[in-house]
């Protein structure tokens, strides 16, 4: 067996075992869980913060951003839900209720990194009152950017109207901008996924140690969507079974099956740079010799 081919199995291997071994199944569950729960804090806090800073847009932006790219059966049921919340009037920004969906929209982020800090076998030393600020700082960054997404998507009709008059190339900008929610689902799910790699877990790891992970993961998300879409209009009757849950366990287990697969490009990642591969296919490329042992050698 080549070596090339060798190395391979012996990372996949190493990835599936760890994940399994530190109870990566669990961890996807948990990440699940708590993903579906922050949704709804964190749209209650976003829109009572766009309302505040004037940006009333938020809540369309951010329905069709989270929703639009999803499978229809998936997104339907909690898109609908998620408009009634949204639309329920509420006090001022500084009320109980409202900072107490503030800090439960960061539980979200702190399931995600605990996940993420075990699929890099990493130990984290920051006390959790730190971890627990930081994450309340994503989730204001994360609202923050919506904001600035929705105002822009107010503005820049009016703007590209205004160019066209002069510069008739201008024009066909409304082409991308008609299709905001795909551009902006694809840049969400980028810098959501940098961030879970590079930031969230402790240690430091740089572009190109994540980048593999990463393409995996938006490979196998893109292909899970279409699976599960696909099995849910073909063959499955989840209302036959949990009645009036069915909206939510479809979602939980849509969201269960994107956690597995985040967690997995994260260990592939980790095992990758145990093996040292990068180093070994940079050493590949230029020709130069290593002293270092085959990392395959022993399979």
């Amino acid at each position: 067996m080549p070596a090339a081919i060798r190395l391979a199995w012996k990372v996949g291997f190493d990835a599936f075992w760890h994940f399994s071994e530190d109870d990566g199944w669990a961890m996807a569950s948990h990440v699940a869980l708590s993903a579906l729960l922050a949704i709804f804090p964190f749209l209650i806090f976003g829109t009572t913060l766009a309302s505040f800073l004037g940006a009333d847009e938020f809540s369309e932006t951010a329905v069709h951003l989270i929703f639009d790219n999803l499978p229809a059966l998936i997104a339907g049921p909690i898109s609908k839900e998620v408009v009634q919340v949204l639309t329920i009037p509420r006090g001022g920004l500084l009320t109980i209720s409202v900072l107490a969906a503030f800090y439960f929209a960061s539980n979200g982020v702190e399931a995600l990194r605990i996940s993420m800090n075990r699929a890099y076998r990493v130990y984290d030393p920051r006390r959790w009152y730190i971890t627990r600020m930081i994450s309340l700082g994503y989730v204001l960054a994360a609202v923050m950017a919506l904001v600035l997404l929705s105002a822009f998507l107010v503005a820049a009709p009016l703007a590209v109207h205004f160019a066209g008059r002069y510069i008739p190339i201008a024009s066909d900008l409304m082409t991308l901008i008609d299709n905001w929610s795909v551009w902006g689902a694809l840049a969400t799910i980028l810098i959501v996924l940098f961030v879970a790699h590079l930031f969230l877990p402790a240690g430091k790891r740089s572009f190109l140690d994540v980048l593999p992970g990463i393409v995996l993961t938006i490979i196998a998300w893109y292909a899970a969507a279409k699976v599960f879409g696909y099995y849910l209009s073909t063959f499955a009757n989840y209302a036959a079974t949990y009645a009036g849950l069915a909206s939510i366990m479809i979602a939980l287990v849509f969201l269960y099956m994107l956690g597995v697969i985040l967690m997995l490009g994260a260990e592939i990642n980790a095992a990758l740079m145990k093996y040292r591969v990068r180093r070994l296919i940079k050493r590949s490329i230029s020709g130069s010799p290593t002293s270092e042992p085959d990392p395959a050698s022993d399979i």
